[in-house]
């Protein structure tokens, strides 16, 4: 089935595939600031999506299935295997030869399944790819994803993780913290979840820029990924 008629029957039709209006990433920080709980509000909603019918973890693979029978395994599969044949065979070559190091990469690979556990059973959809360019704001000013190709089964502070790695700067934590303080929603081990998706993703789109030889996208993320933890410990 295609991806786009599986999520549009999966939430029950709620979610546009093909939204109008503005994209997010033209706006600035002062207009995301006045209207970053429609962002907020857009994840919660996917989020709330009843996936009891579907099994596992991970990105959904051709066959709309979440392929994993846990968490760790998902992102351990993806941070540290490497696979038979496609883009990332081989990818350990990288270790040297690129922006990768080594033992920088499985320092933040280790931090991430250091707090795995505390995601176990945060069963929900995402959207995965929740960075700006692939985001819209509709005239009403609700916002909605464009790109479902990285949908999954797994923590919905992922989506909040990407968007925080995307723009650092907009303090996307911070404003969720406060934010479920005021909608009166309880996220449990909120800074190790917040942790282990956003080093997850962190370091395996920092190993995708080493691959393209994008320097200035790597030296931001790692900027953003060593200040991450300093940040939430000021948080919880």
């Amino acid at each position: 089935m295609n991806r786009d008629i599986f999520i549009r029957n999966l939430t029950k039709e709620k979610i546009k595939m093909s939204p109008t209006g503005r994209n997010a990433n033209e706006l600035s920080q002062e207009e995301f600031d006045s209207c970053y709980e429609s962002f907020f509000n857009m994840i919660f909603e996917i989020a709330s999506t009843d996936v009891s019918s579907l099994e596992g973890y991970g990105e959904f693979d051709e066959n709309n299935k979440a392929p994993f029978k846990s968490l760790e395994e998902f992102i351990r599969s993806d941070m540290i295997d490497e696979p038979e044949d496609g883009y990332w065979k081989n990818w350990k070559q990288m270790f040297g030869t690129t922006f990768l190091k080594k033992d920088y990469y499985y320092e933040i690979a280790e931090k991430a399944l250091k707090n795995v556990t505390f995601c176990e059973k945060q069963r929900f959809l995402v959207n995965n790819n929740t960075f700006f360019c692939n985001m819209i704001i509709s005239d009403d000013g609700k916002t909605y994803c464009t790109d479902w190709g990285r949908a999954g089964i797994m923590d919905y502070l992922m989506d909040f993780a990407i968007l925080d790695l995307n723009k650092p700067y907009l303090m996307i934590p911070e404003k969720l913290y406060e934010y479920a303080k005021k909608k009166n929603i309880k996220i449990e081990n909120f800074k190790e979840r917040f942790l282990c998706m956003a080093y997850y993703k962190g370091i395996v789109t920092l190993r995708w820029h080493a691959s393209i030889d994008d320097l200035e996208s790597c030296e931001s993320i790692v900027r953003s990924i060593n200040a991450l933890e300093e940040r939430m410990n000021k948080l919880v």
